[in-house]
């Protein structure tokens, strides 16, 4: 069983840079790729980065040149740190994991933009 958590999220003002964590449970997490979702309210949940077990990542466009996506596989952890942020930005950040059959999504951190 797959257990994800994360944090670090909170009231953020535009412009800030808060880092977000997702700490994963399991001992195959650094071959995995781990992605970070976020879901506004009204919205439908959109994929925002992923990182490969290897290190490779993508972006949203709406994100890309703002918003790092890195990991630490000694923690089991993966980071998405962001910049610049707008009050667009306002969502639940969301990371999941699949492996096998298993899809698995932490319980969300709630980041709030205040312009």
């Amino acid at each position: 069983q797959v257990q994800l958590v994360e944090s670090g999220g909170g009231l953020v003002q535009a412009g800030g840079s808060p880092r977000l964590s997702c700490a994963a449970s399991g001992s195959i997490f650094s071959i995995l790729v781990i992605h970070w979702y976020r879901q506004a309210s009204g919205k439908q949940r959109e994929l925002v980065a992923a990182i490969t077990g290897s290190g490779s990542a993508n972006y949203a466009d709406s994100v890309k040149g703002r918003f790092t996506i890195a990991r630490d596989n000694a923690k089991n952890t993966v980071y998405l740190q962001m910049n610049s942020l707008k009050p667009e930005d306002t969502a639940v950040y969301y990371c999941r994991l699949v492996v096998g059959p298993g899809d698995y999504w932490g319980q969300g951190t709630q980041v709030t933009v205040s312009s």
